[in-house]
């Protein structure tokens, strides 16, 4: 009985030692992202005016397949611009010069991620470049606020005449 309870003991221990490792690599790779066996990237860098609710880390995607990562956020102090530094996997070191990114949401309220679009440009994009066509987050409440209270504000100061008394009347201001 004494010569198995060692072996017991120590099967126990190399189990409990083998989970906490695990457990170690897995908070290691979903905190920082950083935690890779290998492949090396390349970065190029986006101005936007408003960058919503994205943040370092968040994908990179092309027609929905992750090429990279955000891998820094910064502000220009000159032209007060968000700088989005975006690091690119070098398997897709191809990208057209003049490809275009936007900050996107998956679905209605899930995470923000850059979107790019390639464009047509022979030349590929390179190490340091910078993307030009950038297209900011578009703030879902605020839209919704300007609907609510500019329809509200076109309502309130109707007198009741329903027929517009010119061409110009009968296009939504949206369409002007």
């Amino acid at each position: 009985m004494s010569i198995r309870a060692p072996r017991i003991e120590f099967a126990v221990g190399a189990f409990l030692l083998l989970a906490l490792a695990s457990l170690l690599v897995l908070a290691i790779a979903s905190t920082n992202g950083n935690f890779s066996f290998g492949g090396s990237t390349y970065e190029v860098s986006a101005r936007f005016s408003n960058l919503g609710p994205l943040r370092q880390n968040a994908p990179v995607k092309v027609g929905g397949v992750t090429i990279g990562k955000v891998a820094k956020i910064g502000l220009d102090p000159v032209k007060l611009d968000s700088v989005v530094t975006l690091a690119i996997d070098s398997r897709y070191s191809d990208l057209p010069a003049d490809t275009s990114a936007a900050i996107l949401t998956s679905g209605l309220l899930g995470e923000s991620f850059v979107g790019l679009k390639p464009g047509g440009d022979p030349d590929p994009l390179k190490d340091g470049d910078e993307i030009f066509l950038t297209q900011s987050s578009v703030d879902i409440i605020e839209l919704v606020g300007k609907y609510m209270f500019s329809g509200a504000a076109d309502n309130a100061g109707s007198s009741g005449n329903t027929s517009p008394d010119t061409a110009d009347e009968a296009v939504p201001d949206y369409l002007q």
